[in-house]
């Protein structure tokens, strides 16, 4: 990995030194960074203008398929820009060896961009988060070793392949403990804002799948609305699998009056047909030890009640 084209498709940089730090620890790994003057565009609370953003993200059809491309920040922003977006065109750079990675609000492109052409993108690592993280004091952090190790395995050698050792307390009764599926997810609110659109795959293209999900700042009830959306809509019985990664970030009130998470979860899995494992402990979301994930990639997984394996090659 030599280059790293950076686009801003959603929010604006709260601050300069935190893409500029970000920039130079990449520098010091020896790898070149393109286009990072977009980091300073900013208009309202968006990364640059509608129409500033959706060239920046057409023009990834014509760049030099060897490069990869890698989102600044989530936020908000890419909804509005799906439907003048040329995916045709981008997706044969992608076919041709382009790497296009992001989280967070980049879950509508990498989902739009399966649902219209099939093509893999990764969900993974951006600048600001993940490279660039600022403590309180404004002192940098160095990035996490395994989310920089994942990074570079997906980006040059196509393949992912980690061990996650947890409990595991919503299995369910799965006839066995193996399974492979299309390979896919994202953040959860955002998902959940594509159902009903053209913009999440249909229930043929996920059927069997393996469906992983995240997210921040939302309160266990929140989560469970959503989840229970994604229920009620036959997204998440289609499944062959769920993997829950991080749900951080929020506060829990002393009116919940011990309702949490994991009751929240408790009620999804009751619900959910028991044959379908609901798996927990994925390193992946708004948290700096992530795996990088090939959407739309064939993966498998075998698991047990202490943990679960996954793997996969694009």
């Amino acid at each position: 990995m030599k280059q790293i084209h950076l686009i801003a498709p959603s929010g604006a940089s709260l601050d300069t030194s935190t893409p500029l730090a970000g920039i130079q620890w990449l520098i010091s790994q020896g790898v070149e960074v393109l286009n990072a003057a977009c980091m300073s565009r900013v208009h309202q609370r968006f990364a640059g203008e509608d129409a500033e953003r959706l060239s920046e993200i057409n023009a990834l059809a014509t760049l030099p398929p060897n490069i990869t491309v890698m989102a600044m920040r989530g936020g908000y922003g890419l909804h509005r820009l799906l439907p003048k977006i040329h995916w045709d065109a981008i997706a044969k750079n992608i076919q041709n060896g382009l790497q296009i990675c992001g989280h967070s609000d980049f879950t509508a492109f990498e989902l739009a961009m399966l649902t219209k052409t099939g093509a893999v993108t990764l969900a993974g690592p951006m600048l600001n988060f993940d490279f660039a993280f600022q403590e309180d004091q404004g002192k940098g952090v160095t990035p996490n070793a395994l989310m920089w190790k994942q990074f570079k395995t997906a980006i040059t050698e196509r393949r992912l392949e980690f061990t996650v050792k947890a409990v595991q307390s919503y299995l369910g009764r799965p006839p066995k403990e193996s399974l492979s599926g299309i390979l896919w997810g994202g953040n959860l609110t955002v998902l959940t804002g594509l159902v009903g659109t053209p913009y999440l795959p249909d229930l043929e293209k996920t059927k069997g799948g393996i469906l992983f999900l995240e997210d921040v700042n939302e309160h266990p009830y929140r989560i469970e609305r959503m989840l229970m959306q994604l229920l009620d809509a036959g997204i998440l019985a289609n499944q062959g699998a769920v993997l829950l990664g991080g749900f951080s970030a929020y506060r829990l009130y002393d009116h919940d009056r011990g309702y949490d998470l994991d009751a929240a979860i408790e009620l999804i899995r009751s619900r959910l047909p028991s044959h379908i494992p609901i798996l927990t402990g994925l390193p992946f979301g708004h948290q700096s030890e992530k795996l990088t994930l090939p959407v739309g990639a064939r993966a498998h997984i075998e698991f047990d009640q202490t943990g679960f394996h996954i793997q996969s090659k694009w």
